[in-house]
């Protein structure tokens, strides 16, 4: 797709290394299924709980951002529904599946199209607790998204970027007019339907340029690729 080969730049996003203060953010629907990743306590990525034990984010959060050597699973933390400095539930990774086609690339070009990873938490979030949150739809150039994510600036309260849209997608890859930062890393992006029920369609993995424009790129989800990521967990 044009649309694609017309990326001027493309830029991982690193799992942001914690150092900045927090921003207050307003309230989305079943914004507590969304949490920060603690990677070895030193870094951060984003993640959505999608049933009560798994998580979605992007598989390049599964790596060290100074040395790319894999993480341990026991190395990641889930916090769901952090705001504040506190979280509605904190849990611990048993195991953590990337895409089957994923290569890590440490330092160099980001792998789009399947960039996307899940994690199987020690103890399951009462759904009483946390609501996971829907995921899987059509998506077409147009649609209405958002993107709910921790970053460098925000790293204590989620902030969503709302309203942006699909700008073109080639296959698992979708181009979106969601402006991100560091610490994104796989976050969900929500297909939002007058900003209610909103439902888990894509994983945040770079940031980009288009048309001399901020955009970013992400995963989109298959429900093929869910089925042997969980099997392979």
């Amino acid at each position: 797709m044009r649309a694609i080969r017309l990326l001027a730049t493309l830029v991982t996003l690193l799992p942001a290394v914690l150092h900045a203060e927090a921003n207050v953010t307003g309230k989305l629907p079943g914004e507590a299924a969304v949490g920060r990743l603690m990677l070895s306590g030193k870094a951060m990525c984003t993640g959505a709980l999608i049933s009560p034990e798994l998580v979605l984010t992007a598989a390049h959060c599964l790596y060290d951002p100074r040395t790319g050597k894999k993480l341990q699973p026991h190395q990641i933390e889930f916090q769901a529904g952090l705001k504040r400095g506190k979280a509605k539930a904190v849990r611990k990774v048993s195991v953590a599946t990337a895409h089957p086609d994923y290569i890590h690339n440490h330092k160099g070009k980001a792998q789009v199209g399947s960039d996307i990873a899940l994690l199987k938490l020690g103890t399951p979030i009462a759904k009483n607790s946390v609501l996971p949150m829907r995921y899987g739809a059509n998506l077409s150039s147009g649609d209405m998204l958002g993107v709910l994510s921790y970053t460098i600036s925000n790293r204590t309260d989620p902030i969503l970027e709302y309203p942006c849209r699909v700008l073109a997608r080639q296959q698992e890859t979708l181009v979106m007019s969601c402006e991100v930062n560091f610490g994104a890393s796989g976050a969900p992006v929500l297909a939002l339907t007058n900003g209610n029920n909103p439902a888990v369609v894509s994983v945040v993995s770079a940031k980009a340029a288009m048309g001399g424009k901020n955009v970013s790129v992400g995963t989109l989800l298959s429900a093929d690729t869910l089925r042997q990521m969980i099997a392979g967990g």
